[in-house]
């Protein structure tokens, strides 16, 4: 891993240039721009709002669309990255046939285009929550060390999903509902705490709040960035340290399996 890296460090220009070009491309022709990463998750808000709110009435927080947004972004990075790590190795088979350069920076390009979105567009987040009362404590500083951690989980994912995809080109299919499903499974439009602690399945008492932190680390990490940026209160500790095992375990295991497939990709693509 420490050459591969070092490999990426010297080829850290086109890893910037890959980066420019998938802004460029995402918004080729639009009369709006970059301004989608804002209007994008905004309406995504405005909508969920609506429904939540005035038409279900499910939630009386005043602050509801802060807390939405504040799930929402993160989540529309980890989506985002995902998906288009997933195909990035089979849409750019035009380059890897024709000139060598470390197939890694692919699937990180993608990440940090999709980075750039999510920094674009959380300064709304933090105008539009002082707009709606919501106090900002010390806590936010946790901020770039959530947002790290969440780039290692997205990296360990992108690099496993696109060097499979080669071979199987079913998953960029299957990804699709996956991370459909997965959205609802992570805490993004609901609270984590509005899951009861425990419940009785077939005669077995499961413990749903801690499992559902457990076997699904963007809970923690979304639940994490909604404590520090929207309850204003510490990180759960317990919690996010094992998120950042499990991230780190799942970074190894990507490299790995994109390391072994690297060499075939050509052949394949």
């Amino acid at each position: 891993m420490r050459t591969s890296l070092a490999e990426v460090w010297q080829y850290r220009e086109l890893l910037i240039n890959l980066t420019i070009r998938d802004l460029k491309v995402r918004y080729k022709n639009s009369a709006l721009g970059i301004a989608w990463s804002l209007l994008n998750p905004i309406l995504m808000m405005l909508v969920f709002t609506l429904v939540y709110t005035v038409m279900l009435g499910q939630s009386n927080r005043r602050d509801y669309a802060a807390f939405i947004l504040c799930g929402l972004l993160p989540w529309n990075f980890f989506s985002g990255s995902i998906m288009g790590g997933t195909g990035s190795i089979v849409n750019n088979a035009y380059l890897i046939k024709k000139v060598y350069f470390p197939r890694l920076v692919l699937p990180t390009s993608i990440m940090l285009s999709n980075l750039v979105n999510f920094l674009v567009a959380l300064p709304v987040y933090f105008v539009l929550s002082w707009l709606l009362g919501v106090r900002f404590t010390p806590y936010v500083l946790f901020l770039p060390i959530v947002i790290v951690v969440e780039m290692i989980f997205i990296e360990g994912i992108s690099l496993l999903l696109s060097a499979v995809n080669v071979f199987y080109r079913d998953v960029q299919q299957v990804m699709e509902v996956v991370i459909l499903a997965w959205f609802f499974l992570t805490p993004v439009i609901w609270d984590v705490n509005s899951l009861p602690t425990s419940r009785m399945i077939l005669g077995v008492e499961v413990p749903v709040q801690r499992l559902t932190y457990i076997l699904n680390p963007m809970a923690s990490i979304v639940a994490t960035y909604r404590d520090i940026l929207y309850y204003g209160r510490s990180i759960g500790w317990d919690f996010f340290l094992r998120t950042v095992l499990t991230s780190l375990i799942v970074l190894l295991l990507g490299f790995f399996v994109f390391n072994r497939l690297k060499g075939r990709f050509a052949e394949e693509v």
